[in-house]
């Protein structure tokens, strides 16, 4: 022990990697239990006294420990393509990828899936859902349908054509008369997938049993949430939301490790909020405040270079991810970017229809009717990119941390004052100690 989960407090792009950093050397596994390549996360690296930026799409951001086991999970949904040609970029740059596992259960997302997805994005116009047109919607439907591809049957031609045959008997069909899309070669399909197997197979494991029997031998296994808690399929803002569970719970269904062994919860929230895609977002800014916060913060998404939509910190969001994944530690990340304004905004409730809410509307109506109600903090102007403990920030800048903490209902254990890996503030310790 400790298992640790790390999730996204908000609509994704928090900075999950400055918490991973800071457990460091004590984390042996890192797992990645949910989502696939329509997310990714950007990590980076001081050496030979340079920083080297990494953008990782399906890989868990413990391939780039030398001493951790990186985890692809039963919850994860797969392109094979995608997978190594992610592995193939990290070796050139000499990074050891030899110890990935791969869940044998995890699904794989075929070729048809990545057509469907974006043929039906196209289709639905106005009413997109803003979907990175990778597959992973269809891949989920195809797993909970009872049609979908696993690892495990790359092993077996047989299977997996069946399956391929099972599944492109409907969704053929769609792909022809309605979208007007030329349909999928079984063939085709099972010979594309086929090609992955041999290079996949030292990689696929038993990854449940494999992590369970870390944690009896005393071992520390960080569970990190692809996407965030306002973009679980079940929690997030509906239908705006990714295909899988991003918040805690999922961590135990996408890695067949139970809920028992969790030990804490650590939720990454930013210093602002962006959000990518479409879907109501209550403290957008669409000025040049919001151009400034996104142009300070480097806000582009790393997996699809789209710009995202920003704005001031949202505490009713904070409060909501806390409650729903049990919150044990928050890290604030990218508090630098609010350097050098007068005031700060934080949004502390909502005002709909001219009724107050203090937390998440129930309805998705009155939650795109939200107009936030902020309280103003004074800013500060000083660098804090140097400052390593919590008072060398400027006295503003710890009050505004102060009153994050005091709204949110947990406590802020790091907070992110740079880009690099080591401008970090820990307050507390995030590894938590666990009784024998």
């Amino acid at each position: 022990m400790p298992a640790i989960v790390l999730v996204g407090a908000q609509w994704g792009d928090e900075g999950k990697g400055k918490a991973t950093d800071l457990l460091g050397s004590s984390v042996d596994y890192v797992v990645k239990f949910n989502g696939g390549n329509n997310a990714g996360h950007t990590v980076v690296i001081e050496k030979d006294g340079k920083r080297e930026k990494y953008a990782l799409h399906l890989l868990p951001s413990g391939i780039l420990s030398p001493n951790c086991t990186p985890v692809i999970g039963n919850g994860v949904v797969v392109d094979l393509g995608v997978l190594f040609e992610e592995l193939e970029g990290l070796d050139a740059r000499g990074v050891d990828t030899s110890k990935l596992k791969v869940s044998a259960n995890a699904h794989v997302i075929p070729p048809y899936n990545r057509t469907l997805d974006k043929v039906t994005e196209r289709f639905l116009g106005s009413r997109r859902i803003g979907t990175t047109g990778r597959g992973i919607g269809p891949t989920y439907a195809d797993k909970m349908s009872r049609i979908g591809i696993r690892v495990q049957d790359l092993y077996d031609e047989g299977i997996l054509r069946q399956k391929v045959e099972a599944a492109l008997a409907f969704k053929n069909q769609v792909l022809a008369k309605i979208y007007n899309t030329r349909a999928a070669d079984v063939d085709e399909v099972v010979t594309e997938l086929r090609s992955y197997a041999e290079r996949l197979a030292p990689m696929v494991a038993d990854t449940a049993l494999e992590l369970v029997q870390a944690l009896d031998r005393g071992e520390t296994v960080l569970f990190e949430a692809g996407q965030a808690t306002l973009l679980d399929v079940d929690h997030g803002t509906y239908p705006y939301v990714t295909s899988s569970n991003a918040t805690s719970g999922g961590a135990c269904t996408g890695s067949g490790v139970p809920p028992t062994r969790i030990d804490s919860v650590i939720a990454i929230l930013k210093a602002y909020t962006t959000r990518v895609g479409e879907g109501p977002f209550p403290t957008e800014l669409n000025d040049d405040m919001g151009e400034f916060l996104r142009k300070t913060g480097a806000e582009f998404g790393v997996t699809t270079g789209r710009p995202r939509r920003c704005g001031w910190l949202d505490v009713v969001i904070g409060r909501y991810a806390q409650r729903i994944n049990g919150v044990t530690d928050f890290v604030i990340t990218k508090l630098d970017v609010l350097t050098g304004l007068d005031t700060v905004p934080i949004c502390v409730a909502y005002d709909v229809d001219g009724v107050r809410h203090d937390e998440m509307p129930v309805s998705q109506s009155d939650f795109h009717h939200a107009k936030p109600i902020y309280e103003e903090m004074p800013g500060w102007w000083e660098d804090i990119t140097h400052c390593r403990t919590f008072e060398e920030l400027p006295e503003n800048a710890q009050k505004y941390v102060l009153r994050v903490e005091e709204l949110i209902g947990a406590r802020v254990s790091a907070i992110g004052v740079g880009p690099g890996r080591s401008e970090i503030i820990e307050r507390f310790p995030l590894k938590p100690s666990v009784a024998s």
